[in-house]
């Protein structure tokens, strides 16, 4: 009885302690998540893909971890903004060079034979004054049997000058020297004239290379007929070639200081030889001689020299041509002599945003780029010059900006 006494005063204590117990769990499982999460960071919070993939923040700026910086090849480097030369782009076109090149022409109507060589194809190397075709003069029978007939007198005129030089040559000692020596020469001016007139009937005319190269153009056939001054082959040396721009800034002529030129895979090196005094199309011709010819990194767009990068120089006119064809149109950069304060960077750094607005990769943190717009210039064939957009000291993407610019 004691025992139920005790345990009939402990039932109310039970009681409660049962209730708070219950008050205290509520709903919550605390088996293997007993312990509270850690607070998740507000800039985390609008992340809604894995933190191992890029992506866009509602600022517009990348979250980019590092194992994708380093998968996508991404290079950063700092600007720098100072003086610098300032440069103008032009429109322009490949020419061969006047002392390198030459056309072949006929100087009157006639059919075309093959030479001793047969008639030479593209790019086909020839010397100079080798025999490329013959010109078979064009004439009708009028002008054939008038030429004949000629012939026929000069041969009539020759063979009476030599009975005439005989016979003073047996009367040596009774006429004058005079006398023989003129018979002489009129039987020799008589013997070229048969050999002129032989040659415009039955030989013909051949076409000769006018320098050494390549056949970069060939417009003949066998057997074709041709009219005067039209151009059978030209000849140009893939070593030596020339570029021709427009300007439209009168100036530019006594203020360029160099100039460059991109092509597919890399640049050509331009040195300003000079420019015209009359306009055509409304413009100064402006003539550059290519100096040298540049290949890309294979990695990507060459670094400024002194940063890790550059680019392989090939000098033109050794070994193998230039890899630019005549006729072809160009972008030329060229360099004044007038400076502009700006940040000069790759032109591969600069991207088309989605409003069509040039824009730069500006890294500011770890993991974070902000798209900046700028306002820029070219500079040469592989940098620019950023006027406006951008701070001394910034660290811009300078390879990889256009994977950043495909994160949606």
């Amino acid at each position: 009885m004691p025992r139920l006494r005790r345990l009939a005063a402990l039932a109310p204590v039970l009681l409660a302690l049962a209730v708070g117990q219950a008050l205290g769990h509520g709903d919550e499982d605390h088996g293997q998540g007993a312990h509270p999460e850690p607070a998740i960071a507000p800039q985390a919070a609008t992340v809604t893909r894995p933190a191992t993939a890029a992506q866009r923040l509602p600022d517009g700026s990348l979250f980019v971890p590092k194992p994708i910086q380093h998968q996508w090849g991404l290079r950063t480097r700092v600007v720098r903004v100072e003086d610098l030369a300032a440069s103008v782009e032009l429109n322009g076109r490949v020419i061969a060079d006047p002392n390198a090149g030459g056309r072949v022409q006929s100087v009157q109507a006639g059919r075309i034979e093959p030479g001793p060589q047969g008639l030479p194809t593209l790019g086909q190397r020839v010397t100079k004054g080798q025999v490329l075709a013959y010109l078979q003069p064009a004439s009708n029978s009028i002008d054939r049997g008038n030429q004949q007939a000629l012939l026929a007198e000069i041969e009539s005129l020759l063979a009476i000058a030599e009975r005439n030089l005989r016979r003073l040559e047996q009367l040596a000692d009774a006429v004058p020297k005079k006398d023989v020596e003129a018979a002489r020469f009129e039987l020799e001016a008589l013997k070229k004239r048969r050999a002129a007139v032989g040659a415009s009937l039955s030989a013909p005319e051949p076409l000769l290379a006018p320098v050494s190269g390549v056949i970069g153009a060939a417009n003949a056939v066998a057997g074709q007929v041709v009219e005067p001054k039209e151009i059978l082959f030209e000849v140009i040396d893939p070593q030596r070639l020339a570029v021709e721009a427009l300007a439209y800034d009168p100036t530019l002529v006594e203020g360029i200081a160099g100039a460059s030129a991109p092509v597919p895979g890399g640049s050509l090196d331009l040195e300003f030889v000079g420019g015209g005094r009359q306009l055509r199309e409304h413009a100064i011709p402006l003539l550059f001689r290519v100096a040298k010819a540049r290949s890309l990194t294979p990695s990507g767009p060459p670094l400024p020299e002194g940063e890790g990068g550059g680019s392989n120089r090939l000098p033109a006119g050794v070994g193998s041509p230039l890899p630019v064809a005549v006729g072809q149109p160009l972008k030329v950069i060229a360099k004044t002599t007038r400076t502009a304060k700006g940040a000069a960077i790759p032109q591969a750094a600069l991207v088309r945003s989605g409003s069509g607005d040039w824009v730069v990769w500006v890294h500011t943190d770890a993991e974070r780029f902000v798209p900046r717009p700028v306002q820029y210039a070219p500079l040469d064939s592989t940098s620019a010059l950023v006027t406006a957009g951008l701070v001394g000291g910034e660290r811009v993407v300078a390879g990889g900006a256009g994977l950043l610019a495909q994160v949606r």
